[in-house]
């Protein structure tokens, strides 16, 4: 082979390699790129750019797949927002909202059915009755997508009553595809519902024996057709003290729903309460006098000006001492007392009576509780004062306290906060 031969087969190599290599920049290298960016998108990370060398083909593929990512990602923020608004919803709900699928597994649920029934976020995808863990519920979901309509029932889950409403959820094809269940926390509607039975009992109760001795001595009148003077005053002045009792019974009924309501009118003004102490004291020594009760009025120096409801507070002292005289023993003694606590005024009655169990203390300010329940209802009073007395400390945004030990006294407190002094 003479030189030129070489020369030409350099040259054709060397052509051949140009080729070569143009052609790989062209349509193999692009492709390359374009694959590592297909592994990229497909684990969504994001290339350092979408720019690539090559046919028109492999760039035109380079930029649908920036395309297809930058939809995904804003597909990506807004099926985030959605779930983040969800969970903020679900987190804000009062309700226990729980999903479950048509094989009755957890599909979702809240946090606040996390709590009412123990379980964790780890229970989505567990059975039921497993993640649950309460027959109830298992019953009434099981109705629900068996008969295909929704199903109400009330269980109960420790103290807690709830109202349970499941409804089926379908898919196009008509098919039940789970259910929605809801949980109603409804124990405070339970126990006010107790507390209005109750009451009804005890109103009954109370207006039942001076009605029944009214109407006894009544027919016993009509019936006789002598009657003797003595007899005659005797009657007369039992039927004067259960007629008196029904007129304060009305009139603390009155006054406790009057408090009750939405609209108690309360009349505001300056009060000094050392003036309304000792003014309350003077219209209560005849009743002292009665049992031989020493009474202290103990008043704290430079008491403040309270900006309250002066009658109302009257009848705060009024209930408290008519407990403190008729508990306490002839010879006994009765201090009210005003001081102030911190940023609170503490407006006390204290007596050194019978005293009151630690088992009933928690309960004394309920409607109608009697600590002793041998006393009568004439001697004991209507058993609303101090419920009216607690009512009236919440309106002026106050509160109620109580100590006592059995055999050695009982003092009620109420505290007013100092914000509505002047």
């Amino acid at each position: 082979m003479n030189a030129m031969s070489w020369i030409l087969l350099g040259a054709i190599i060397a052509l051949t390699t140009a080729f070569a290599y143009f052609g790989w920049r062209k349509w193999i290298a692009p492709w390359r790129q374009i694959e590592k960016l297909v592994g990229l998108v497909g684990r969504g990370e994001q290339p350092r750019t979408f720019l690539i060398d090559g046919a028109k083909e492999a760039r035109r593929v380079a930029l649908a797949l920036e395309d297809i990512l930058t939809r995904q990602q804003t597909l990506d923020r807004q099926i985030d927002q959605q779930s983040s608004g969800n969970k903020a919803i679900f987190a804000a709900m009062q309700d226990g909202l729980l999903v479950v699928d048509a094989q009755r597994r957890v599909a979702l649920l809240n946090r606040t059915v996390e709590e009412w029934f123990g379980i964790s976020h780890n229970s989505l995808g567990s059975p039921l009755l497993e993640a649950v863990r309460n027959a109830g519920v298992e019953q009434v979901v099981g109705a629900t997508l068996e008969r295909r309509e929704p199903t109400q029932r009330e269980i109960l889950i420790g103290e807690r009553h709830l109202q349970m409403n499941a409804v089926p959820m379908g898919n196009e094809n008509g098919r039940v595809s789970g259910a929605v269940v809801l949980f109603h926390d409804i124990t405070e509607l339970k126990r006010l519902d107790v507390m209005r039975r109750d009451f009804v009992a005890n109103v009954s109760h109370e207006l039942r024996t001076p009605l029944s001795i009214l109407r006894g001595y009544i027919e016993t009148l009509l019936e006789s057709g002598q009657t003797s003077r003595a007899e005659l005053r005797r009657i007369l002045g039992v039927m004067e003290r259960h007629s008196e009792r029904l007129r304060i019974l009305l009139e603390d009924l009155l006054s406790l729903a009057k408090l009750e309501s939405a609209n108690p009118n309360l009349e505001f003004s300056t009060v000094r309460l050392d003036e309304l102490c000792l003014n309350v004291a003077r219209d209560w020594e005849k009743k002292f006098a009665e049992k031989n009760l020493h009474a202290i009025v103990d008043l704290a120096p430079g008491l403040p000006s309270v900006y309250a409801d002066a009658s109302r507070l009257q009848e705060i002292l009024y209930n408290l001492l008519d407990n403190a005289v008729k508990y306490s023993p002839k010879d006994g003694e009765v201090r009210l007392r005003v001081e102030q606590r911190g940023k609170e005024m503490a407006l006390s009655v204290s007596d050194n009576g019978v005293g009151i169990n630690k088992e009933d203390l928690p309960r004394i300010f309920e409607r109608f509780y009697r600590a002793d329940k041998s006393r009568s209802g004439e001697e004991g009073g209507t058993g609303l004062g101090l419920a009216i007395v607690k009512h009236i400390a919440q309106l002026h945004r106050g509160r109620v306290e109580a100590e006592s030990e059995r055999g050695k006294g009982t003092t009620i407190r109420v505290l007013l906060p100092t914000d509505v002094t002047e």
